[in-house]
C-alpha cells in the first residue's frame, strides 16, 4: 500500500497532573494489514524463527526496558516487593521473563503467567516456575482480581479501538492494581527505520509483519483517547526511546 502522510501536525498529550506535551508528528494514516504470525501462516520452524526475531526486536529496540519501567512504577506506587503478572498475547514470554530477571536486582519479585491464543507460541515460554495458558485476550479466563498486573507488549495495535477498550476493561477486572500496555508508535520515520532494519531478521514472517505493525499502530494521542473510554480510575502514558509508548491504566 502507498504511504499516506502529509506535512505534519502538532499533537498534544495530556497526562495526569495537568502537564501538557507538544511535539511535531507527520500525519500517517493507520492501515490495517493482517500479520502472518496472527493468521497461523508458516511452518513450525518459520513460526519459531519469527518469535526469535520478535525477542531480538524487544531486546534491541526498547520493548523490555519499557515494560520494566512500567512494572517498576507500579511497584513503587504499591510499595510492593512481589507482584503477580499476567502477560497477554505473550508468545514465548521473553519480555516478562527478562523484565522479571531485571527487577530481581531491584528487590522486586515477579510471578509471571503467560497467555496466548496459540499453544504453539507458548510451548517455549513455560517452565522455570512460569505458567502458560491458551485463551482469548478479549475474554480472559480468570476470576476477578487474579493478578496484581495485566500486561501486554506489541499487542494493542492488533486491536481496533473498541477492542482496545474491551481488552483493558477485562484486564482491569482481572487485575488488582493496573493494566500496562507497551507498543510501537505509528510514525513515518519509524516505518523507514523498520525497513532499514529488516536485514537483521531471518524470518520472512518478520519481514512482512514488522512494517505492517507500524502501519497499524496507534499514536500516543490515539491511545490516550481510547484509554479515557475505559473503566480506569486514571491513565498515564509516556513516550519511550525508539518509537515506543507505555501506558498504565490504574484500577483505582
Amino acid at each position: 500500500m502507498p504511504r499516506q502522510w502529509g506535512r505534519g501536525r502538532p499533537q498534544r498529550q495530556r497526562r495526569d497532573g495537568g502537564a501538557t506535551f507538544c511535539y511535531y508528528a507527520p500525519t500517517m494514516k493507520r492501515v490495517v494489514i493482517p500479520e502472518l504470525l496472527d493468521t497461523g501462516s508458516g511452518t513450525p520452524v518459520e513460526v519459531a524463527t519469527a518469535l526469535s526475531d520478535l525477542r531480538h526486536i524487544n531486546q534491541w529496540f526498547g520493548g523490555t526496558a519499557t515494560t520494566q519501567s512500567m512494572i517498576a512504577q507500579v511497584a513503587r506506587k504499591a510499595g510492593a516487593s512481589s507482584l503477580s503478572l499476567l502477560e497477554v498475547a505473550a508468545g514465548a514470554g521473553y519480555v516478562p521473563q527478562s523484565a522479571s530477571t531485571r527487577m530481581q536486582k531491584f528487590g522486586v519479585r515477579l510471578q509471571v503467567t503467560l497467555l496466548d491464543r496459540a499453544h504453539s507460541h507458548l510451548k517455549n515460554g513455560s517452565g522455570n516456575g512460569i505458567s502458560a495458558v491458551a485463551g482469548d485476550a478479549l475474554a480472559l479466563p480468570f476470576a476477578d482480581g487474579s493478578f496484581d498486573l495485566v500486561s501486554c507488549c506489541l499487542f494493542s495495535h492488533h486491536l481496533e479501538p473498541q477492542e482496545v477498550v474491551q481488552f483493558v476493561n477485562d484486564g482491569l477486572r482481572v487485575c488488582r492494581a493496573a493494566v500496562i500496555l507497551n507498543d510501537v508508535v505509528r510514525h513515518p520515520v519509524h516505518l523507514a527505520l523498520v525497513y532499514l532494519s529488516l536485514p537483521l531478521y531471518r524470518s520472512r514472517i518478520t519481514h512482512h509483519d514488522a512494517p505492517a505493525s507500524v502501519r497499524r499502530a496507534y499514536t500516543v494521542e490515539e491511545m490516550h483517547r481510547m484509554l479515557l473510554h475505559t473503566a480506569a480510575a486514571s491513565v498515564e502514558i509516556e513516550r519511550y526511546p525508539l518509537f515506543r509508548m507505555g501506558a498504565i491504566a490504574w484500577k483505582r
